[in-house]
């Protein structure tokens, strides 16, 4: 979905950045968070509140997420200019959790619309900054 999103924005201008693919959900690939409640119970409650280190069976946490892009992140901000990445949101998760310092145990530090842009300032060390949550796409 990210790469047909990207490809209506401009087919010639993207390229896959595999550091920035969905977050990996093993066993649980296309189910619902309802449904895993439903037939996991509190063994899925537990898992949730485990916030950054949550791991689906045979899948990654959103701090694999985060290590995994952690580079790309180092060299975003060292090149000093923009770049726009559209992303799942696993992995939009994750970005915020590093932005805010979120533990992902309680609720967001701020409502995300997933029908919006997301800005982030990041330095040469991979911190990232906040910068403006849901700007409407059409003024990106």
């Amino acid at each position: 979905r990210a790469v047909e999103t990207a490809r209506l924005i401009g087919p010639d201008l993207f390229r896959i950045e595999p550091r920035l693919i969905e977050m990996g959900w093993g066993d649980w690939e296309g189910e619902t968070l309802l449904s895993l409640r439903d037939r996991y119970g509190a063994q899925m409650l537990a898992n949730e509140a485990r916030g950054r280190d949550f791991c689906p069976p045979g899948g990654e946490s959103p701090r694999d997420v985060l290590r995994r892009m952690h580079d790309w992140f180092c060299a975003v901000g060292a090149a000093g200019r923009p770049v726009t990445a559209l992303c799942h949101k696993g992995v939009i998760r994750a970005v915020l959790s590093h932005a805010y310092d979120w533990d992902m145990t309680g609720p967001a530090p701020v409502q995300l619309d997933w029908n919006a842009a997301h800005i982030f300032e990041v330095d040469a060390q991979g911190r990232l900054r906040p910068v403006e949550m849901n700007h409407p796409f059409e003024a990106v």
